[in-house]
């Protein structure tokens, strides 16, 4: 009985003393469990209203500056092509070459004619003078002086008339080279040496197109053209002086067009089927990058709003009614849904409307890390930091209104 006393002593002894030891294991998973959680990092920008250019996006082709459709001037037959195919002429350059023979004797022919009536109306003029004499001297009726001086004049006519047709004898032979009217890029020989061609044929021989500088032939429609100026009426936007309005190219494979062009004019009269107003810009075409019929995005300046607020396009987000909205963080650090009204996107960025005011600061990354109340630690960016590392997600100048 004794020892089981002793025993059971022992027993307590040892529980007494591990006690501490696992009271202190539990201490470590309660002091967790009172540290709060990490308030998240998210980017964000103040937003700034500055003048920024509005710049409409719009379709167009490409067409040359000049056309001309090569014609013969005279009929004959084909004799030599001077010119290759798709190369670059001057003009006044040779191009083609018509049997030069029967205008070379039709021009000996006028040559001839000219100078017989050349000899008759030098006969005529020297008896013209014999007569004067003697009608002076009263040796000579007037009557035959007046017959003598209408002799020589009508000489006098005849040499005029040969003149006139050894020039144009001259001017038929010089037609026989059927030469460039316009610099530019001649297309396909349509005859051959051979041909029999016709004067003033409606069939062409050539085309020529001058393709630098070039055109860019766009449309806009009506409405669009009326809003943008009662803007100006209003005040809402200014104007952009017409040697200062930037016109940019985009092609069909995304690419910017390096060249900058200029806006020529816009039509005075609108599309009665389309409602659109016709715009053409003119642009320089050193490379030949840009050919006709070719189609084209055309991005024009056509006003400047003088404070606009923009934000980068990945900080605006859709609530489940369509609708625009941005996260806001506040002056106590919690993030605010914000409802706004946008307008166009240009250059990855979201115009907006209506919203938002200067110093806002904007989230523009880490939307996952909270929820709208919770309180976070915001770090600044810049909009070229944003623009930089997200960079544009929509074409410029597209149009949306939320």
């Amino acid at each position: 009985m004794s020892g089981f006393r002793a025993h059971s002593a022992c027993i307590s002894l040892m529980l007494l003393a591990m006690a501490p030891l696992l009271a202190g294991c539990e201490e470590p998973k309660v002091a967790t469990a009172a540290v709060p959680a990490a308030e998240p990092d998210v980017s964000v920008i103040v937003v700034r209203p500055q003048a920024r250019a509005i710049v409409r996006e719009l379709p167009g082709r490409i067409s040359p500056t000049r056309v001309s459709e090569v014609r013969p001037r005279v009929s004959g037959i084909v004799v030599a092509r001077l010119f290759h195919q798709g190369s670059e002429v001057k003009a006044g350059e040779p191009l083609y070459r018509i049997d030069p023979r029967p205008f070379e004797v039709e021009l000996q022919s006028a040559e001839a004619a000219l100078a017989r009536a050349q000899a008759t109306h030098d006969q005529a003029a020297s008896h013209a003078r014999r007569i004067a004499t003697l009608t002076s001297q009263r040796a000579s009726p007037e009557a035959e002086n007046e017959k003598a001086v209408s002799a020589e004049r009508q000489a006098a006519a005849d040499v005029e008339g040969r003149k006139a047709d050894v020039a144009r004898a001259r001017l038929n032979l010089d037609y026989a080279t059927i030469r460039a009217p316009i610099d530019g890029v001649v297309g396909a020989a349509l005859v051959s040496e051979g041909a029999l061609v016709v004067q003033n044929d409606a069939q062409s021989l050539a085309t020529i197109q001058q393709l630098d500088p070039i055109y860019a032939d766009f449309t806009q429609s009506v409405t669009e053209l009326n809003q943008l100026r009662r803007a100006f009426e209003s005040g809402d936007l200014d104007r952009i002086a017409p040697d200062a309005m930037k016109v940019r190219l985009v092609l069909d494979d995304g690419s910017v067009y390096p060249q900058v062009g200029k806006l020529l004019f816009s039509e005075a009269k609108v599309d009665a089927q389309t409602g659109q107003v016709t715009l053409r810009g003119e642009f320089p075409n050193p490379n030949r990058e840009l050919l006709p019929g070719m189609y084209v995005r055309v991005l024009i300046e056509q006003g400047i709003d003088s404070d606009a607020i923009a934000v980068p396009q990945q900080a605006i987000q859709r609530n489940g009614g369509g609708g625009s909205e941005v996260f806001v963080v506040k002056d106590d650090g919690r993030i605010a849904v914000q409802p706004v009204r946008t307008g166009s996107v240009q250059g990855g960025q979201w115009f907006v409307t209506e919203g938002l005011k200067s110093g806002d600061k904007v989230v523009v990354e880490g939307f996952q890390k909270f929820a709208a109340g919770d309180k976070v630690r915001p770090q600044l960016l810049t909009e070229a930091d944003a623009s930089a590392d997200f960079g544009p997600r929509a074409k410029p100048a597209a149009q949306a209104q939320r």
